[in-house]
Order: structure tokens, then sequence, then C-alpha cells
């Protein structure tokens, strides 16, 4: 793995609300254990909310995000036999314990909350999301249908970044020409060059591989889930030219 790939390999915004469920998690503890006449040990009540979080979950996708679904509260189940049998025990732990079931809904909420900051933050329909830090591109013959000595344009590519469009990979003029067209003996490969020394935009954990196409004009992106193609005008690649 490269440093670039090292240093951009995190997911930023499910960090940040992640951290900002602890937080309001911390926040409902402490006013909890305020209002107690009987003040427990710090400790037990870590203990007793991380008890509590324990349950039967169900895993449901929205928009690609993996949910847990609480369903049964194990730990609460749990530790309600044990401290039952115990005078006044579960009553001074009941609302931790709880607390513990209920923060599964509260990593819930804020897990749903950072979705439309991703999409804010890193669009999945936009280029820049997957090719973002250029700073040492390199084009790799991966077919001997690619020319020797092409050089990714750096300067050309970051011209024509926003006006780039979003296209189908496969559409009905590609399969014409390309099918129907040209002779099985002379159909070449459409990507025969992949794009390495490049990042994604910063904080957004994404891992692609990009695919140039033969003529220069089309990228395509390719990641663990899908594939998009963008298109541009002018070619991105020119044989031994400046970057």
């Amino acid at each position: 793995m490269s440093a670039i790939e090292v240093l951009f390999d995190f997911n930023l915004i499910p960090i940040i609300f992640t951290l900002l469920s602890w937080i309001a998690l911390g926040y409902i503890a402490f006013k909890l254990y305020t209002k107690q006449k009987v003040k427990l040990k710090l400790w037990k009540v870590l203990v007793t909310i991380i008890v509590g979080l324990f349950s039967f979950s169900i895993n449901v996708y929205w928009f690609d995000l993996l949910l847990r679904l609480a369903i049964l509260p194990l730990g609460v189940w749990f530790l309600y036999f044990i401290l039952k049998s115990k005078e006044n025990r579960w009553e001074r732990y009941r609302s931790f314990v709880w607390l513990g079931f209920w923060s599964n809904y509260i990593f819930l909420a804020f897990a749903l909350l950072s979705v439309p900051f991703q999409q804010w933050f890193y669009p999945k329909d936009q280029l820049s999301t997957y090719l973002s830090q250029v700073e040492n591109p390199e084009l790799i013959s991966i077919h001997p249908a690619a020319k020797d000595h092409q050089v990714f344009q750096t300067e050309k590519y970051f011209d024509q970044l926003d006006t780039m469009k979003k296209d189908r990979v496969f559409n009905d003029e590609w399969y014409t020409e390309y099918y129907l067209e040209t002779e099985p003996a002379e159909r070449n490969e459409r990507f025969p060059y992949q794009l390495t020394g490049t990042g994604s935009k910063w904080g957004n954990g994404l891992h692609s591989m990009i695919y140039v196409e033969e003529d220069g004009k089309g990228i395509l992106v390719t990641t663990s889930d899908r594939q998009l193609y963008f298109r541009t005008d002018a070619s991105l690649i020119d044989e031994g030219g400046s970057q």
C-alpha cells in the first residue's frame, strides 16, 4: 500500500458521528448519575452500560450503510437476573442498564444522520470523490493494445474535472461500434491503462481502481460495490507530454 493510500485510508464522517454519539451517551449517563441519591462507583456504571448494550440485533442496509437494529435486550435480562435477588440493587442500576440498551438506538440515530453529510461532502456520482489526489500519476499498460510511454496529463484533468460527465460504461453506441462494426480479431481492450499514484478525496475511506480509456477521454472507476464511468471531450493522456 502506498503512502497516499495510508494517509487517506479512513472514513471521516462516520468517525465524527460515532464520537458525537458517545458524547451524547456520556451526557445522558452524567445526568442520570447526578440525580442518584446513592452514588454508584463510576466503573460500575460504565460496566453496567456496556453490558446493557448487548442485544439480539438484525442487520439492514440503507444507502449502502450497514445498520444494526437492537431487538431483544439480552444485557438487560442478564443483569436483571443477577441483581434482582439483592435488595434494591436492581433499582439502583436499572436506569443505567436500560441506557445501555437504548444507546443502540442513539448510535443508530447518529449513523442515519451521517448519511446526508457523507453524500454532501463525498458525492458518489462525482469523479473528484474517487480521484482527487493526483500527485505522482503513472499509467500502467495492462493490455497489449496500450501504447508505450503514455503520460497522464494532470493539469488537463483538473481543468476538465468540473465538466466531465458521468455516463453508462456500456451504451448502445459503444455496443454498435465494438461488436457490430468491428471484426473480432480487431477488437482491442477498451481500458488498456491503469492509473496509479493517485488517491481519493481526503477522509472518504474509499478504495478504488482507476482505468483510462484507450483514447484517453474516459475514466472508469471500480470500487468494491460499483463501477462509474466518466467522459471528457479532450484526451487526458499524451505520449511523453509534460504533466
